[in-house]
């Protein structure tokens, strides 16, 4: 095959197989998993050839501190190497910097393979809010760690994608100096408002809904201790959840929901409040968004990339009214639209394969 002919393959992506290497992935449930799982299929309409590698590919796994339905892999280099060979990949993409993502890393450098990264999740605000209160001097010792290291993991990679604008700017305060790509995120057409409210109609009125991790980096407690005149729904479950749980019982935690059921408690909620300051973007925003949901939010990064028009919601410090003001933003109509309008999986797709089949 000649140079022109194999240019020609790879811009319409037909025969291009990409890697992609993920310490989250099936049977987890989170942003990093629907990301990689939604745009998949558009991938393939393109022509693409994917194969995905997880933790459930390897036999040795130990629970994730504070998140056991979280696997992390013990010793894969060997296997993860002839994974690599076996698969001959045009391009590997690493989507996070646990075990697999460092031993891919590892080995992509040490075999001269060109690889992409991406920047999902705020580790080094994570690891600072893990810290506990009494030893709350190391919090700033731990973040700063914490983004040396991101910044050392992300540093050999030809490109790492970032969701935001405002992700990008706050990375390249941390002195990132990788080439950052955009790479949004979209939403499945099953995110739909409804005609009435399938659920929830016999509570007091409106209903503000949060949907995610129950756990001490989502600040779950904010949207939990704000005033609301209201229901309060939790749709998520996790470490905090028990103990929240038992400190505020007017609340109604219905655990974690997925599929139709999922939809129906975004159509049976007023608004949607999203109390996270860790997220890099916050895929349920868009969710909320695309079922007639507006939005209350901290004006940090993520939310303040996709709140981007009055009558998507509002931003503030003050939770409580921001989720009281949201209530008379726009029209349902107007967020629906939007989210048509920005966010697919397939302009999604385009973006992440424009990046990674680049020579």
């Amino acid at each position: 095959m000649n140079t022109e002919q194999k240019t020609d393959e790879n811009e319409s992506g037909k025969n291009f197989r990409i890697l992609i290497v993920s310490d989250a992935w099936h049977p987890q449930i989170n942003g990093v998993v629907r990301t990689y799982e939604y745009m998949l299929p558009e991938l393939a309409k393109l022509g693409c050839e994917v194969k995905v590698v997880g933790p459930a590919d390897f036999p040795f796994q130990y629970p994730m501190p504070m998140y056991p339905e979280i696997r992390l892999v013990l010793f894969p280099d060997k296997r993860l190497r002839r994974d690599i060979r076996a698969f001959a990949p045009d391009h590997v993409h690493i989507a996070t910097e646990g075990p697999l993502g460092w031993a891919a890393r590892n080995i992509c450098l040490k075999d001269k393979i060109d690889f992409t990264t991406s920047y999902h999740t705020h580790f080094p605000d994570y690891a600072a809010k893990r810290v506990p209160h009494v030893i709350s001097f190391l919090r700033g010792i731990v973040r700063n760690f914490s983004i040396w290291l991101m910044r050392a993991f992300h540093a050999p990679s030809r490109a790492m994608f970032v969701a935001t604008q405002s992700l990008e700017s706050e990375l390249k305060q941390w002195n990132f100096e990788t080439l950052m790509a955009r790479l949004l995120r979209g939403v499945i057409e099953d995110f739909v408002p409804a005609s009435e409210k399938p659920l929830f109609r016999d509570l007091p009125q409106p209903v503000a809904l949060f949907v995610g991790r129950v756990a001490v980096e989502k600040s779950v407690e904010d949207f939990l201790a704000m005033p609301w005149r209201g229901s309060k729904i939790i749709v998520g479950d996790g470490p905090s959840r028990e103990e929240l749980e038992k400190k505020y019982p007017a609340v109604h935690f219905v655990g974690k929901q997925t599929g139709h059921d999922l939809v129906q408690h975004y159509q049976s909620a007023d608004v949607f409040v999203f109390p996270s300051r860790t997220d890099t973007f916050g895929m349920v925003l868009v969710e909320a968004l695309a079922c007639g949901l507006p939005v209350a939010a901290y004006p940090v990064t993520g939310p303040v990339d996709i709140i981007t028009h009055p009558f998507l919601g509002v931003l503030s410090e003050n939770l409580g009214a921001a989720a009281e003001a949201a209530l008379t933003c726009g029209t349902v109509a107007q967020r629906v639209q939007h989210v048509k309008n920005h966010y697919t999986w397939e302009s999604v797709a385009a973006q992440f394969y424009a990046v990674v089949s680049k020579r």
